[in-house]
């Protein structure tokens, strides 16, 4: 199979980059930077929507779950599809899908009809993603050039998680619809500068015999039962008979993936990429950060809006500090990786965000924002504009072109896969108890940020255990 040509003007090594490259740099920013702007403005709007809807806690996490069981079953499928048809294609496509499901998701006025038009918005993200990202990896070579890109790359994808906190509240004291309607015009515009910037360029030489339809099965198939069962869970018991069934059926399904995968010519997943100690850390460590991370908002809504009280847009304010540390600190990110290696940048970051949970964990039925609230933002901030960046570019290091839509993919499939995971058993320990004064409310949401923290300092340690102790990697 020949290599697919990257669609942007690749600058040279060494030399100022071109507006041309700028242009399309930015254009990729903004896929990425709607993908979390969606999704933060969607988990601030969540207590809204289940007043409106009357939508019970565990049946509210689905408007959340529907979109991280779309993204995160087909991002394998979606990042070696861009490999094998083409990124603009693939991406261009993506986002007229992603810009039709959010004009779906603010019109309509069933539970389930909303929950099916957010898991459409993250099929849809599953394709985008890792286009956006291997042209980025394809276009500027491995080393300071693409660290300083995927630096300025992910600051804006977590940029748009902060920046949907601030919009997601002002959205929401409008209506909760909102928080779906505004994606969809700036989807539109995002895609017709797409068609503009991103030039044509050829597909790859490739028979139908390249095409791993057993691969793309089984592991679709994995992926999707292994969410929906852990997302379903809180509601039909860990130890129940479906649930148990189901593992074992997902326990099945990755077998029969990895003996489809060791025998076709063209493999959906090269299980050789999983050797690679950098890839691997990588890909566990995004599980954890994004796993805590999602958890902690989740909590941190019903939290500050709930039992506190606070407005959507109070709440957005309270988590602002966060995202401006990201926001001018993310794209900075690059030179450290440049410094001392991806590794202890990662590490540097989880234990920003493992500090900033444990100082969480002293919350109290009366809000101190400055002594407890505020010190665990800027740690949380500090954490992703370290951890976000230097992940990407960890898990994309030492990969060839015609695999970069496949590492991109299977990063975002551990970010998406770790938040499911994580959503659903914070949501089981959440919604377990019967709590029925502030005091019993806020004692159950305790577990659950013990859960998340564990995960933050789970994650440090793999990561330390894979090697990212060593001051220096090969980054270039």
């Amino acid at each position: 199979m020949t290599t697919t040509a990257s669609p942007l003007l690749a600058p040279a090594a060494g030399t100022r980059w071109s507006a041309r490259t700028w242009a399309g740099l930015f254009l990729l920013c903004g896929v990425l930077f709607l993908d979390g702007l969606d999704v933060s403005m969607v988990g601030v709007a969540l207590p809204s929507i289940g007043t409106d809807l009357g939508m019970t806690t565990s049946s509210l996490q689905w408007v959340v779950s529907g979109y991280v069981l779309g993204y995160g079953g087909f991002l394998l499928l979606g990042g070696r599809t861009a490999d094998l048809l083409g990124r603009r294609t693939v991406l261009l496509v993506a986002l007229g899908v992603f810009a039709l499901a959010s004009l779906l998701g603010g019109i309509v006025d069933d539970p389930t009809l909303l929950i099916a038009a957010r898991f459409i918005k993250g099929v849809a993200a599953a394709f985008t993603a890792p286009a956006g990202l291997s042209i980025i990896t394809t276009t500027f070579a491995e080393g300071p050039a693409r660290n300083r890109a995927l630096s300025i790359y992910t600051a804006f994808g977590a940029s748009g998680f902060s920046s949907g906190l601030i919009l997601g509240g002002l959205m929401t004291e409008v209506g909760w619809r909102a928080t779906f309607l505004l994606p969809f015009p700036i989807a539109v515009l995002v895609l017709l500068l797409g068609i503009k910037l991103i030039p044509r360029h050829p597909r790859p030489e490739l028979t139908h015999r390249g095409y791993d339809v057993g691969g793309a099965i089984t592991s679709t198939a994995a992926l999707l039962l292994l969410v929906y069962t852990v997302v379903t869970a809180s509601d039909v018991g860990w130890t129940s008979l479906r649930t148990l069934g189901s593992f074992v059926v997902v326990i099945g399904l990755v077998v029969a993936f990895i003996l489809v995968e060791r025998r076709v010519a063209h493999p959906l997943l090269r299980l050789g990429i999983l050797r690679n100690r950098k890839v691997l850390a990588a890909n566990l460590a995004a599980m954890a950060v994004f796993g805590s991370y999602i958890g902690f908002q989740f909590i941190g809504a019903l939290y500050l809006q709930s039992l506190l009280g606070w407005s959507p847009l109070g709440m957005a304010l309270a988590f602002l500090p966060a995202g401006l540390i990201v926001a001018f600190g993310g794209p900075r990110t690059g030179a450290l990786v440049n410094r001392f290696g991806p590794g202890l940048v990662v590490m540097a970051g989880l234990v920003a965000f493992t500090v900033g949970y444990a100082l969480y964990l002293r919350i109290d039925v009366v809000a101190d924002y400055p002594a407890v609230i505020l010190p665990s933002m800027i740690l949380i901030g500090l954490g992703f504009a370290l951890a976000f960046p230097a992940l990407n570019i960890q898990a994309t290091t030492g990969v060839v072109d015609d695999e970069q839509g496949l590492a991109s993919g299977l990063v975002q499939t551990s970010f998406q896969v770790g938040g499911a995971i994580s959503l659903a058993i914070v949501t089981a320990l959440i919604s377990g108890g019967h709590a029925t004064t502030p005091t019993a409310v806020l004692d159950s949401y305790r577990p659950a940020l013990w859960l998340v923290t564990g995960l933050a300092l789970a994650g440090l340690a793999l990561t330390a255990a894979l090697g990212g102790l060593r001051r220096r990697t090969e980054v270039g």
